[in-house]
Formats: structure tokens, C-alpha cells, sequence
């Protein structure tokens, strides 16, 4: 997200060696924590969970778990708006600062996909 350990450590109330540790995995990052990280992050909460597998945390006996979405929650699992990659892509675009550079760019992606069916 282009933020120093240093800088989300001082937004979050932690040292660098802390958020160091929640990196690594050694220090578990509990609901508050990740909905603080989420906020200082400007991000949804789903972003850091886009890379998990599709099964994981799933009910095995039909009934939905605890922590599982309701159906028809949120946007759906395949929603491309969704996506950190997206997000990201967003992001970048947005910090090119000249107006004619960035509309070149974003002709160039409309360029390689598929034509328009309007």
C-alpha cells in the first residue's frame, strides 16, 4: 500500500517492531486489530482475505458457521470491484498526476479487452 512499518505503526498506536510481528505471523492479528488496519488502510476488511481458497472456513454439516457471510451479503465472492487487485490497480491510476498521461493509460486498458457492446 506504499506505507512504511514505521508510518502504519504510528497510525495504529504501534512500534515498527510490532506491526513487524503481525507481518511475520508471530503476533496473532485479532478482529479489532484488523478492522483498525482496515480503516488506517482505507481498505474493506475483505481485502486482506482475497487470497484465501474458496473452501476455507466453510461449514462442513450445511449450517453456516460464525464467521461465514449470509447469503446475499456483501458483494459476491467473484465480483471483480471487490478484489485487492482492483483496489490496487485504482490506486496507481489515480496517483498519476498528469490528466493526459492518465486518460493515454486508460485508453491503452480499454485498448485490450474485448470491444464495448453498447
Amino acid at each position: 500500500m506504499g506505507m512504511s512499518q514505521e508510518r502504519l505503526g504510528d497510525s495504529l498506536g504501534l512500534t515498527f517492531q510490532q506491526v513487524q510481528k503481525y507481518e511475520r505471523g508471530v503476533n496473532r492479528v485479532g478482529a479489532s486489530r484488523l478492522y483498525d488496519l482496515s480503516r488506517v488502510l482505507d481498505v474493506p476488511i475483505s481485502f486482506f482475505f482475497d487470497d484465501m481458497p474458496e473452501n476455507r472456513g466453510q461449514a462442513t454439516n450445511g449450517v453456516a458457521g460464525f464467521a461465514e457471510r449470509p447469503e446475499g451479503y456483501g458483494a459476491p465472492a467473484d465480483d471483480p470491484l471487490a478484489k485487492r487487485e482492483t483496489l490496487e490497480l485504482v490506486r496507481a491510476y489515480y496517483r498519476i498526476t498528469d490528466p493526459a498521461v492518465r486518460k493515454r493509460v486508460f485508453d491503452l486498458i480499454k485498448s485490450m479487452g474485448p470491444p464495448d457492446a453498447t
